[in-house]
Formats: C-alpha cells, structure tokens, sequence
C-alpha cells in the first residue's frame, strides 16, 4: 500500500471521527499500530493534522485528531489522485474481461 493511500485512508477516518485512538485507527485501515503513529507523525509535521488534548479529561493522554485547512486541501489532493488511480485500474479490469469475453465466445463458437 503506498504512502498516500495510507495518508489518504488516515485522513478519510480523522474527518469521519477525530475521537478515534490510534489502535481504532489501526484496526480500522488493516495495519499496525506503528504504522499509523508513523503516518500521524508525518501528517502532523505537514500541519494536516493538529492534534487536540481534552484537558478536562481524567487521561491526559487522551487526543482528538483535527484535519487543518492545509490538511482538508491534501486529503482532497488525494482523494483525487486516488480516484484517477483506481479508475484507470477499472478500465485495464474492464479491457482484461472483455477479452476473456471475447476468447469464450470464440471457444464456445468452434
């Protein structure tokens, strides 16, 4: 999986729930924890995630990720680039099943 479809998966979770632990975030996009502390990181040190502390919560250590301006305008970059992606996919799946097609009809017609 590339670095910005886990940047892109990451940040489609945060808009959708910035109250979501990183283990919730892990689980959710199929990796490990690790990793998505990594791509937090990264996000972060862009300035497309901020990171928001609950100070009337009993646990400090309690967070809520919040996309920023600069963040809201990468994950629509993104979202782009992996639409473009995955359409282009589709068409090569699409030509791969016609000619499939194409061979069984001939097969069936001999």
């Amino acid at each position: 999986m590339t670095t910005d479809t886990n940047h892109y998966r990451l940040l489609k979770l945060i808009e959708a729930d910035p109250n979501m632990n990183q283990r919730e975030l892990a689980r959710a996009m199929g990796v490990s924890l690790g990793k998505v502390n990594y791509c937090i990181k990264a996000l972060v040190e862009k300035g497309y995630v901020k990171l928001e502390n609950f100070r009337r919560s009993a646990d400090k250590r309690v967070y809520a990720y919040l996309l920023t301006p600069d963040g809201i305008e990468e994950k629509a970059r993104i979202t782009v680039a992996f639409l473009q992606r995955k359409l282009g996919e589709y068409e090569a799946i699409r030509g791969e099943i016609e000619e499939l097609q194409d061979e069984v009809k001939k097969k069936v017609a001999t």
